[in-house]
């Protein structure tokens, strides 16, 4: 079982929970026997583009944050690897405040959440569904990820397969940016991320609580997780792409579901599949 994480949010973000603070997670990631972990918090933006409240730490928390989790880190040195990161987004434009956060920390992942419309406004994959991408601009979605992988910004791409909640359906629109974004992933050797966060909200998180209901109950509520989608994974499950779990942790309690998350991720995606995937070690 992967007994690392780099996909770990913290309060700065706005939308993690407001009164964890980081070394919690460090004490439930060694609870569970983690050996490694990066923080990987939603970056802050040098020219503040997603104007969204509660959505990414400002740019002047930057040194409190690396301050904290380079405590962390001599804190608990003999006891599990700490690294810094963030979860950035990649747009035209921002290339050289991306690679400015990149020399500050350890890990970059890519958490693609936006591109922009032809009118040059930020269009954003909504969680729920609602705001729905078109063929044209699903294939520039999948393009900004390649670009960032082909521009050396990622370590690796958190949630690729998040795109389908901006689509009604699957067919060779979806197959296309699939393939794009898998060219380059192999290409320049950058990992996948199964993202688990979607299964934790729809399975075991409701009003900001978590539930521990019957299994029964659980696996049918794994009909609403929209991500991990069996056919990304099956489509990545032919290139030579490692591949990787990552908790996307914003809340008290989900790291020590990793084993079970792991599992449904596992049913869904299919054993088929995931017995063809590449997972690093």
């Amino acid at each position: 079982m992967q007994n690392f994480n780099y996909h770990q949010h913290t309060y700065r973000c706005g939308h993690a929970d407001l009164d964890m603070k980081d070394e919690e997670y460090i004490l439930e990631y060694i609870n569970m026997g983690f050996k490694k972990i990066a923080f990987t918090d939603h970056c802050p933006q040098k020219n503040k583009i997603d104007k969204r409240e509660n959505m990414r730490m400002e740019y002047s928390e930057r040194k409190e944050y690396l301050d904290s989790i380079k405590k962390l880190r001599e804190k608990y040195s003999d006891k599990i690897e700490i690294e810094s990161g963030y979860e950035v987004e990649y747009l035209p434009g921002e290339e050289e405040n991306l690679r400015e956060l990149k020399k500050d920390v350890d890990k970059i992942i890519l958490g693609q959440h936006f591109i922009y419309d032809n009118n040059g406004n930020l269009k954003i994959i909504d969680f729920n569904g609602k705001v729905k991408f078109t063929d044209i601009e699903i294939i520039k979605y999948a393009e900004y990820i390649s670009k960032a992988i082909e521009l050396g910004i990622p370590d690796i791409i958190a949630h690729p397969d998040v795109f389908i909640n901006a689509r009604n359906g699957f067919g060779n629109i979806e197959r296309k940016a699939i393939n794009i974004i898998c060219e380059s992933a192999e290409k320049y050797k950058v990992p996948l991320e199964i993202n688990l966060n979607n299964i934790f909200k729809k399975v075991y998180y409701e009003n900001k609580v978590i539930v521990n209901l019957p299994i029964e109950e659980q696996r049918d509520k794994l009909k609403n997780v929209v991500y991990p989608y069996r056919e990304f994974w099956e489509i990545v499950s032919k290139y030579n792409v490692k591949v990787l779990y990552g908790i996307d942790t914003h809340n008290r309690g989900q790291i020590g579901l990793f084993n079970e998350l792991v599992q449904f991720a596992n049913e869904i995606i299919g054993s088929e599949i995931i017995n063809k995937l590449n997972f690093i070690e």
